[in-house]
């Protein structure tokens, strides 16, 4: 410590509960004292509080810090007023760096690109360049943002970049989400994907867009990426090479025919595995994009605009719960604002809840196309709702007059049967993610994908109408409630995830709230579906028009399993109580006597009991005695709640198995669902247990080497656990069987999903997620079964011996592919294993149709 020193300044990252100070400032209390510096005033903080930046600012701010002894860096503290104000931003990084920011679509190859362009710069240059890649918490389809600086001088700078000299968005709809423009050094260059010019963009941009643009002598430049994605082959969303390609023309950081001679040769390395077709597409792209910017004459007008705000409408409807947290938290963190919350709104939220169905509020319009329905066309059979990753398209019945009262534009025809109720497919054109699942599993073409335009967005006021009627109980009953069609016909209580387009795994949960929602308890392991089951500040999770919902939390790996099972052991404890005073107060009451009979004749049936349970608390409500108090209090915990636990192959089969077998082998009632994407879809892919034999993942880039654990036939020799195995586009209504059966079962289920997956690779894209499903079981590479302890011809085989070629199956898919490219002959010899493996599987679970007859006898 030099002998000038006035002041001392600890910065750490954490504070000990109960401790005096940080664990480094008290090291460096003990260490000054007795010595000449014991007098030394010594301040101290906290910094990266929620992983939060801590930026040049703050550290300028703590060194000038003379009146707080404990302070806070890079949060807004109004409980303690420990933070310390930061004041303007600084920039320190070294003069001449060029900083870039990019903002993309969550799998739109935004990032993969800009990693390729910072090392083209880096391997090409004598430049020095680092690079930064920002995310939020949903899946593909969220937003990411891009940092990267070089320049002539070592780059040191360990925080984003809030001033850039160059901006790209590579999402049109973004221009009204956030501040990116305002990031721009005067004379910086903005470049934007969009279709649109001339006074299309005057009518698009927001006024601070154009203002700022004006003011600053913004180089602007368009782009319209989805045409020439469209053009070149790639498709409307993968547009990264031809944004990459505009970058480096308008950069000039590299000749442009060496940066495109270098780009080509990076997308060959990136994208070699995928097929010659898909290098040659990038190519095109790429070639494309360098000649396809526009510069666009920014007219003096535009100086006059005036602040719009950002497209974050307020929350004025649903519970006050809601607005509130929709208001002070979803918005600021939604438009990347969220370090300026204070701690008093965090306060709330201390113990880790918030609202349920917040993800409604969203509306991101992200999407570059979305369904359109025809109802000519239509034979009302749901299964574009049905398998909507979304919720975003849905069936509705609504009665005459409701039809009369709805907005201009709504349309509908008879419900099939039912001529007195009209049919509607509901489409939220400002929360799907454009997919194409839906028209892919339309029989009829009745729903086809259109351009997301003003008049189609116009259209979102239609779909919240056609929600807010309430469900038809008497149509849901005509075609069943676990049926295909009936079901749609429920409010879906997961809606508007963070799931990657086409995701495999949430049409399976949305499709168990349909059934089961407003009595439901969720356990769920950390994973996609805990990521997409929360994004956070969002949750899908939602209630119904009564206001009950699933009850959602997540757990660890190793231990959700325990922890639902810990959900229905409390539940259950609860109940025995609760029971025990109504049987109390039914001795001395006959009204009473008669709903407890009900009550407890439908004890453990999820699907009854809850009515019984209403019942019995409306004459409860009339007693006057403590027992009867006491249960309607605690009213909430006494029908039979359906508890499931949810999470994917990496928990189930790996991480937490020993959980899954603990819990299994206690005969309780639960039910748990495996999303069986066969890697560690979350993380990245790497191989797991339910990783085939030959496929290719991280720490299996050989292709795996032996076969997938059993966890199906593990679980069915315990001889008293529901098994099934399902595939919902090879088999709508096995799999709702299969879920229907599993809940009713009393007794532990388990219920493995097959969901494909991006990780996937698939050939053909995930919008057609439903065909590769079914075409996994019609090459007998996945197989559908029910198990049920409670049925006397216990094993029912749902599917057939194979129609399709195994390997047809694996050439569909790169993470197949990509091991023939570069070892053709192990390649072969694991396929060939593989496919043994399948025919072995097959003709066991033929010999288990008889093993498992109950009536043929010994």
């Amino acid at each position: 410590i030099p002998k000038t020193a006035k002041q001392i300044i600890v910065l750490d990252r954490t504070k000990e509960p109960g401790s005096i100070a940080e664990p480094l400032a008290l090291d460096v209390m003990a260490a000054v004292r007795g010595t000449e510096f014991k007098d030394t005033p010594i301040t101290r903080g906290r910094y990266g509080l929620g992983s939060k930046d801590t930026t040049p600012a703050e550290i300028v701010a703590a060194f000038n810090n003379t009146e707080k002894e404990e302070f806070t860096l890079s949060i807004f503290d109004d409980v303690t007023n420990l933070s310390l104000d930061s004041g303007d931003a600084l920039v320190t990084t070294p003069e001449g760096t060029v900083c870039c920011k990019f903002w993309g679509l969550g799998a739109d190859g935004t990032v993969g690109a800009n990693k390729n362009s910072i090392k083209i710069i880096g391997d090409n240059t004598d430049k020095y360049v680092q690079a930064y890649f920002d995310y939020d918490s949903k899946k593909s389809g969220g937003i990411t943002m891009s940092h990267l600086r070089f320049g002539d001088k070592p780059i040191k700078s360990t925080y984003l970049i809030h001033k850039a000299n160059f901006v790209a968005c590579h999402n049109a709809a973004y221009v009204k989400k956030y501040h990116m423009v305002e990031e721009l050094v005067d004379g910086g260059t903005f470049l934007l994907n969009c279709p649109w010019s001339g006074e299309e963009l005057d009518k698009h941009l927001p006024g601070q867009v154009k203002k700022y643009i004006a003011d600053h002598n913004i180089n602007f430049y368009t782009i319209d990426g989805v045409k020439l994605g469209i053009e070149s082959g790639m498709g409307p969303t993968r547009i990264n090479t031809i944004l990459q390609s505009a970058f480096f023309k308008l950069t000039g950081i590299i000749p442009e025919a060496e940066a495109i001679e270098h780009m080509k040769a990076a997308a060959k390395k990136s994208y070699g595995m995928k097929g010659d077709d898909i290098v040659q597409m990038n190519w095109k792209a790429i070639d494309l994009g360098a000649n396809a910017v526009v510069k666009v004459d920014v007219p003096d007008s535009w100086k006059n605009c005036v602040d719009e705000g950002l497209d974050y409408p307020a929350a004025t409807h649903g519970t006050k719960e809601q607005q509130d947290f929709v208001n002070d938290v979803q918005i600021k963190v939604s438009a990347q604002e969220g370090n300026t919350i204070p701690v008093s709104v965090v306060a709330r939220y201390m113990d880790g809840s918030t609202p349920s169905g917040t993800a409604a509020y969203e509306k991101r319009g992200v999407s570059v196309s979305v369904p359109v329905w025809t109802p000519d066309k239509c034979v009302e059979c749901g299964l574009c709702s049905y398998v909507c990753p979304h919720a975003a398209i849905r069936t509705v019945a609504l009665t005459e007059a409701e039809v009369a009262a709805a907005p201009e534009g709504f349309k509908s025809k008879d419900v099939t049967g039912m001529p007195e109720y009209k049919f509607n497919i509901a489409i939220s054109t400002m929360d799907c993610l454009g997919c194409g699942s839906c028209t892919n599993v339309c029989p009829t073409k009745s729903i086809e994908m259109k351009p997301l335009d003003d008049a189609l967005k116009a259209e979102q006021n239609l779909f919240d109408y056609a929600i807010s009627v309430p469900d038809k109980e008497e149509v849901i009953a005509k075609f069943g409630a676990a049926s295909v069609k009936g079901s749609q016909f429920r409010q879906p209580l997961l809606e508007f995830s963070g799931a990657c387009a086409g995701c495999g795994e949430t049409p399976y949960a949305k499709l168990i709230t349909q059934l089961f929602g407003d009595r439901m308890y969720i356990s769920n392991a950390t994973g996609c579906s805990s990521i997409w089951g929360n994004s956070s500040p969002s949750t899908p999770y939602t209630v119904n028009k009564a206001g009950k919902g699933p009850a959602w939390d997540n757990s660890l790996f190793e231990d959700n399993a325990e922890f639902g099972f810990g959900m229905y052991l409390a539940q259950k404890t609860l109940r025995e109580s609760l029971s025990a005073k109504v049987k109390a107060v039914a001795e001395t009451n006959a009204e009473v006597k008669a709903a407890a009979d009900k009550f407890f004749e439908t004890y453990d049936d999820t699907m009854t009991n809850t009515e019984a349970a209403d019942a019995l608390v409306a004459a409860l409500e009339k007693v006057d005695s403590a027992d009867a108090k006491a249960v309607v209090k605690e009213k909430d915990f006494l029908a039979k709640k359906s508890q499931w636990i949810f999470g994917g192959d990496g928990w189930a089969y790996d991480i937490g198995f020993g959980g899954v077998d603990h819990v299994l082998a206690s005969g309780e009632d639960v039910n748990i669902f495996v999303f069986n994407t066969e890697v560690y879809s979350n993380t990245g892919g790497q191989s797991s247990k339910a990783t085939p034999t030959g496929a290719v993942a991280q720490f299996a880039a050989g292709g795996k080497e032996i076969k997938q654990k059993d966890l199906a036939g593990i679980a069915m020799s315990y001889g008293y656990v529901y098994v099934a195995q399902v595939s919902m586009g090879a088999n709508y209504n096995q799999l709702i069987k299969a879920i229907k059966e599993a809940e009713s079962y009393h007794g532990p289920s388990l219920i493995i999903a097959y969901a494909p997956c991006i990780n996937h690779r698939i050939r053909v894209g995930m919008s057609k997620a439903m065909a590769e499903e079914k075409k996994a079981v019609d090459a007998g590479y996945w197989n559908l079964f029910r198990f049920n302890p409670a049925e006397e011809k216990k094993f029912t085989l749902d599917s057939k011996a194979a129609t399709v070629p195994y390997q047809e199956f694996l050439a569909g898919e790169a993470r197949y592919t990509a091991l023939q490219k570069v070892n053709k002959d192990k390649a072969d010899k694991l396929f060939a294993m593989a496919e043994e493996n399948s025919k072995k599987r097959f003709a066991h679970l033929q010999g288990l149709v008889d093993l498992y007859d109950g009536t043929k006898g010994e």
